[in-house]
């Protein structure tokens, strides 16, 4: 497993190693141990999968305390954008966001920490996405940031137009944020 670093702090892409044959593939996705060796200190207590069309973007979203939830997340069939955005105030990357193509084929997986907003863009078909989390979902902590805001300015890789669900149309902007963390 390699764990790589990205501009913002504690936002990590983790690579598996992954032992292909004749038969097909096999991979460990997540193991304690190793993930401790390498500084993810986290307990995940809740599992979430979804499907989506192509162009599906579902996000920009986060849980306030005392349920934030940290995402390890990855795909298991197809292929997203994956956006994640630095919510925490004390940070020097306040406000900046960071992407990743992660696919079934890549088995790529990100690392999420608490105090982020996330969100993807399905760009294949019957994409299968996953992601493990380190609380559980609570509506009432639910919160969101809308997609295209404009200082957060993400550059979602696509001139499409994107099938939304109807809360992430409405979704607060950025400078109307007050963070939690």
């Amino acid at each position: 497993m390699e764990i790589i670093t990205t501009k913002i702090q504690d936002l990590l892409i983790i690579k598996p190693s992954v032992y292909s044959d004749a038969r097909g593939y096999f991979f460990e996705s997540y193991n304690k141990e190793r993930f401790l060796a390498k500084g993810i200190d986290q307990n995940f207590v809740q599992d979430n999968e979804s499907k989506s069309m192509k162009g599906v973007l579902r996000g920009l979203h986060f849980q306030k305390p005392p349920y934030t939830q940290g995402k390890l997340v990855r795909v298991m069939k197809g292929a997203v954008l994956d956006v994640a955005v630095d919510l925490r105030k004390s940070s020097p990357t306040y406000g900046q966001w960071e992407s990743i193509e992660l696919s079934g084929d890549n088995k790529f997986m990100y690392w999420v920490p608490p105090g982020f907003a996330h969100g993807f863009l399905t760009l294949e078909d019957n994409t299968v996405f996953f992601y493990k989390c380190t609380n559980v979902y609570n509506k009432e902590s639910e919160g969101s940031i809308l997609w295209n805001d404009p200082d957060i300015n993400i550059d979602w890789g696509q001139a499409v137009t994107p099938i939304l669900s109807e809360k992430d149309t409405i979704a607060p902007l950025f400078k109307d944020f007050i963070s939690p963390y």
